[in-house]
């Protein structure tokens, strides 16, 4: 028994030698592919995770505010019939551009060229009775003064000539207001503007006891925009000013105006604020305000509900930061500071106001240090106190990375099929 226990013990021992040793190159070279995965980096240490900031940078922010608001023409004018008759001809077209002064309706002036004439006579028999009455009052004058006509006489004469020379001023008068009113047949533009559509036809008696509306000229360049604010938030921004967080837009009371268009579009030209108005209004609690916007291409008009982004005040030393940084909370605004060594910190900030998707900060931060943007879900994974390496942030752009995913879909989709051909030869073989 013990011979035949060793002879099959040196009978299988090359065999169980050549498995062990194979065994150990497998396990050997498994642990030299799996060991940088696991470690990620030579030795097993793992890289700090990367995450966006963005540097902190004081400087002088506009505080904007959007308010609902509606366009007016500067100026408008209703174009009345001042003398009465038939309406002949008009003489514009609707919706055109007019000047002041320009002709726009006529009136069948027959009527008031007669009363021109009939004025014009009247003064001409009032000035020949002023002659006579002149003649005989200088003829009165000498005979008086010899007794040889009466005193009363006299100042009878004299009497009739002043009558006869106040029948001539009013004759006078009466030619110069005919003439006002022969000059009225011609409708003509008070104003520079835009005239709208007609509101009488060919035909039609206008001047007839009142004055009739004939059509509307307004003036679009410059337009006004009339909105409101609360009286509150005007309260508020003048005692910021007096603090000194706040100071004037341009350094004055004329602040500019942005106008958004209803399709969200911002109008190109930039206006200017006229006035607020000096009371509030008792049922809603604001303060009206006005504007002045350039309108050369007669883009805006009167009517026209559009939204005005009004800068009254600027921020003195603000930062501003993407709103993705700032977390808000019933409890307080914080920020992530990575310091120098890649140790994030909380921050407690104080905001102000949104201008363009950012969030205005006027306290709580210094100029220099780094604003965490990005990466928050990477630190998820990370024990807490993990150092972290901060990249500058760049804002994407989600159509642009769209497209790569896109493209990286297709070789995925075709994979199985190259596959597939590949195993074909191997199976065969």
């Amino acid at each position: 028994m013990p011979l035949l226990h060793v002879s099959r013990q040196s009978s299988f021992s090359p065999r169980l030698a050549t498995v062990a040793a194979v065994v150990l190159l497998v396990l050997a070279g498994c642990g030299k592919s799996d060991a940088p995965a696991a470690g990620g980096a030579p030795g097993g240490a793992r890289p700090a995770p990367e995450v966006g900031v963005v540097v902190a940078a004081p400087t002088d922010v506009g505080l904007v505010t959007e308010l609902p608001g509606r366009l007016e023409a500067s100026r408008v004018a209703q174009v009345r019939a001042r003398a009465a008759g038939i309406l002949l001809k008009r003489e514009f077209r609707e919706g055109s551009d007019v000047k002041a002064g320009q002709l726009l309706f006529r009136i069948d002036p027959a009527p008031l060229v007669a009363a021109s004439q009939n004025a014009q006579a009247t003064l001409a028999r009032a000035e020949a009775n002023a002659v006579q009455a002149k003649a005989l009052a200088d003829r009165y004058k000498p005979l008086v003064e010899a007794n040889a006509v009466s005193k009363q006489e006299y100042a009878t004469a004299v009497a009739s000539q002043k009558t006869a020379e106040a029948d001539v001023a009013a004759g006078r008068a009466a030619v110069q207001t005919a003439r006002i009113n022969l000059g009225y047949a011609d409708v003509t533009s008070p104003i520079a503007g835009r005239i709208g559509r007609a509101l009488v036809t060919e035909g039609a008696l206008v001047g007839q006891g009142d004055a009739t509306e004939l059509a509307v000229v307004q003036q679009i360049n410059p337009v006004y925009v009339n909105f409101t604010q609360s009286a509150t938030e005007v309260l508020k921004l003048r005692r910021a000013v007096a603090d000194g967080q706040y100071k004037r837009a341009g350094g004055g009371e004329a602040a500019s105006i942005r106008v958004v268009l209803e399709d969200g579009s911002d109008y190109p030209l930039e206006g200017k604020l006229l006035f607020s108005d000096l009371t509030v209004d008792s049922t809603t609690g604001q303060i009206t305000l006005r504007a002045e916007v350039p309108n050369p291409k007669g883009e805006l008009l009167p009517g026209l509900y559009v939204r005005v982004k009004l800068e009254q005040a600027q921020a003195t030393n603000a930062i501003t930061l993407p709103q993705q940084a700032v977390t808000r909370t019933q409890q307080g605004d914080t920020v992530s500071v990575v310091s120098a060594d890649g140790k994030i910190s909380q921050r407690t900030v104080k905001i102000s106001a949104a201008k363009d998707n950012q969030w205005v900060v006027l306290d709580g931060l210094k100029a220099g240090e780094q604003v965490m943007v990005d990466g928050f879900q990477k630190l998820q994974m990370m024990p807490p106190g993990t150092p972290v390496k901060a990249v500058p942030w760049k804002k994407t752009d989600p159509n642009a990375a769209a497209a790569p995913a896109a493209a990286a879909s297709a070789p995925a989709a075709a994979a199985p099929a190259a596959g597939g051909q590949a195993s074909a030869p191997a199976e065969k073989k």
